[in-house]
């Protein structure tokens, strides 16, 4: 079995879809479905749902707090993507432990977008 999806509650989906929609883009997801408050992107028949919390202004995202920490991502291109990642709203966590942030065997990038959400981009590891 494989997940079917997740969705993602953000504070504000303006400010969210530039670096999500790039994000998304060059992990291989295709925009799937679209509405006022919310989009979707697929990739075989796992998606990805991004839509704005209505209770976004009572209690900010913290991925520090009980629920989602992060969504970890096979990537084949982590260098490229974290040279990318800026210029779409994505900072690079762990800097100076980067590449090897999660251990000497571990190759991956952490970025974070200005709402707090972390992705993980793991290179060459395949199960």
């Amino acid at each position: 079995m494989t997940l079917h999806h997740v969705e993602l509650w953000v504070e504000s989906l303006e400010k969210a879809l530039p670096g999500f929609t790039w994000l998304f883009g060059r992990l291989g997801y295709t925009p799937f479905q679209e509405w006022e408050h919310g989009r979707s992107w697929r990739c075989g028949q796992t998606y990805i749902v991004i839509e704005e919390s209505p209770a976004a202004l009572r209690v900010p995202y913290d991925r520090m707090r009980p629920g989602l920490n992060h969504l970890a991502f096979h990537a084949d291109d982590v260098d490229a993507m974290v040279e990318e990642a800026g210029a779409h709203g994505w900072r690079l966590m762990f800097a100076d432990r980067h590449p090897h942030a999660g251990g000497p065997a571990h190759y991956a990038a952490y970025l974070e977008n200005e709402q707090g959400f972390e992705v993980e981009l793991v290179g060459g590891v395949r199960a």
